[in-house]
C-alpha cells in the first residue's frame, strides 16, 4: 500500500470506544490515549456523558493510562466543561486535526512520546490521519450517533465508505 493508504489505515478498528481495553493498550505499551470528543466520547453537540464512557475513563486512569481530548470543535466552552466533568486533559481550543499541532500539545500535557500513545476517534480523515502523521497507534471507532456536522455527513463519510473496505472495514 502507498503512503496515502498507510496514512488512512487505522492500526485497530473497534465498534465502540469501550472496546478499547486496558489489555489492548498494554499489549502495545500504550501509556496515554488522545481521544476525539464528538461522536467518540459523547454524541455530536451533546453534553451527556454516558456511564459506560465514565466507567471506561475511570478504568484507564486506575491503570495509570492518561487521557486527553483533542477536538476540532468550535464550541470551546463546551469542550472545557466536558473535559472537566470527565476529569481529563484537553487541548485548548480547536485541535485542527489532521494537523499535528493539537496532538503535539496533547502529548505535552500527557508527558508521553508518540510511541507510547494511541489516538482514538471516529473520523478517518481527521483523527486517524492526524494520529498516523505523528506516529501514534490509531484506533478507529464507529460514530456514536448518525447525527453530525453536515460536511462530515456528506463529504467525509462518503469518502470513508470508499476507503474503508476489505480489511479496513468498520467493525460491526
Amino acid at each position: 500500500m502507498g503512503r496515502i493508504g498507510d496514512l488512512l489505515t487505522p492500526d485497530i478498528i473497534v465498534a465502540h470506544v469501550r472496546d478499547v481495553t486496558v489489555e489492548m493498550l498494554r499489549a502495545r505499551r500504550i501509556r496515554a490515549v488522545i481521544c476525539d470528543l464528538d461522536n467518540t466520547l459523547v454524541p455530536w453537540r451533546s453534553d451527556d456523558i454516558a456511564r459506560e464512557i465514565t466507567g471506561w475513563l475511570l478504568g484507564l486512569r486506575a491503570e495509570g493510562i492518561g487521557v486527553c481530548i483533542a477536538s476540532n470543535t468550535r464550541h470551546t466552552s463546551r469542550l472545557e466543561r466536558l473535559a472537566a466533568q470527565m476529569g481529563i486533559f484537553h487541548v485548548p481550543g480547536n485541535a485542527a486535526k489532521p494537523r499535528r499541532r493539537g496532538l503535539r500539545i496533547a502529548l505535552s500535557l500527557l508527558g508521553v512520546p508518540p510511541s507510547d500513545t494511541a489516538m482514538v476517534g471516529d473520523q478517518l480523515f481527521t483523527d486517524i490521519l492526524a494520529g498516523n502523521r505523528l506516529g501514534l497507534t490509531t484506533i478507529l471507532v464507529n460514530p456514536l450517533t448518525p447525527r453530525e456536522f453536515i460536511g462530515t455527513k456528506i463529504i467525509s463519510r462518503t469518502a470513508e465508505r470508499i476507503v474503508l473496505r476489505g480489511p479496513r472495514k468498520r467493525a460491526l
